[in-house]
């Protein structure tokens, strides 16, 4: 199990990015794809047609996102928490995602650089 650590920064507020990551609608709108998302703790999340799965646990609105995500067979639980801290950009979001399994590390890692921020970065420069 390896754990990954990293600060993106996204051209828009906290308020904004805090949306963009919780309300379905939105989800779209920057992935393109269906999501089945709520900001009720313990309910189950979809993303990427359901290549990301798990449930979610704790949520300070435009602060602070946890999840844990799904891994088959997985022991430990995998948590991914964002904060969101604003900044003079826009927003700093912290990502830490513990125990993701070791086969699956590399594609975890570049799927948060590349698609899940990479597509959120992306979007609000756009704007």
């Amino acid at each position: 199990m390896k754990d990954y650590k990293k600060y993106f920064s996204i051209n828009a507020s906290p308020e904004d990015v805090y949306l963009a990551l919780t309300n379905p609608l939105t989800i779209y709108l920057w992935s393109g794809e269906e999501a089945q998302m709520s900001t009720e703790p313990g309910s189950e999340f979809s993303l990427w047609d359901g290549a990301i799965v798990g449930k979610n646990l704790e949520f300070i609105p435009n602060k602070k996102i946890i999840q844990q995500w799904y891994f088959d067979g997985q022991q430990e639980e995998s948590i991914v928490t964002i904060i969101l801290h604003a900044d003079k950009n826009g927003t700093s979001a912290e990502l830490r995602h513990t125990n993701i399994p070791d086969e699956s590390f590399d594609d975890i890692v570049e799927g948060w650089r590349d698609v899940y921020f990479g597509s959120l970065q992306e979007f609000y420069e756009e704007e």
